[in-house]
């Protein structure tokens, strides 16, 4: 996951934080609709793979991919078509529990380890299959859901009981807090979150712009 080697711009903070929405906002769908769109999903698994990516974009696969992302950051800057709190508040929850972990090598270590286990898995199974899933599910487990803040995820009771939506949730928060640490290590922080929100939403349109369709 090292990208220190290249000086990083407002573009790649603004892909990486994109990555955090969009693997955010798939976890809202599949808590309160029982399913996420495989297109939103897929970057968001593809990137729990790309351990040296060349480009800050290259994590996520092809260019766009994180558009959903960057569509939930306009929403939740401008309030169109709406601001969607629990999105926002899971959003710090994940950048804040990025932070815990990455004072712990150990578990960071765990995490590298079963990353490389599921690489093995992959030459067999497509990015979203059950059992890619559910093997990044449990790895969540193992690992992240015993730091601190632990993420409770709010929705309907039915679609959370479904060990199946269980386990896409686990395994898109694994994902959101890769994309967390990559967002600081390409230098977001939380004050930019906080107080640069024009710069932000001036990148996640023009992002938008170049590649809709």
């Amino acid at each position: 996951m090292a990208h220190d080697k290249m000086a990083h711009d407002n573009r790649d903070r603004l892909i990486a934080l994109a990555g955090l929405y969009q693997a955010v906002n798939s976890v809202t769908r599949i808590a309160h609709h029982g399913s996420a769109d495989a297109e939103v999903m897929e970057p968001c698994m593809y990137s729990l793979f790309q351990v040296d990516s060349d480009t800050v974009e290259a994590v996520f696969g092809e260019p766009g991919a994180v558009m959903n992302g960057a569509r939930q950051i306009v929403a939740q800057m401008m309030g169109q078509p709406e601001r969607n709190l629990e999105l926002t508040r899971y959003v710090v929850q994940v950048i804040r529990l990025e932070r815990s972990l990455a004072k712990r090598p150990d578990m960071l270590g765990q995490i590298g380890r079963g990353i490389e286990q599921a690489a093995d898995k992959r030459e067999h199974f497509a990015l979203l299959h059950p059992n890619l899933i559910a093997h990044f599910a449990e790895l969540y487990s193992s690992t992240l859901s015993h730091l601190s803040p632990r993420i409770i995820i709010q929705g309907d009771p039915l679609h959370l009981r479904n060990p199946d939506n269980q386990s896409r949730v686990r395994a898109l928060l694994l994902a959101a807090v890769r994309a967390a640490m990559l967002w600081r290590q390409v230098g977001g922080s939380r004050f930019q979150l906080l107080f640069r929100n024009r710069q932000m939403l001036e990148d996640a349109r023009h992002y938008i712009d170049a590649h809709a369709m």
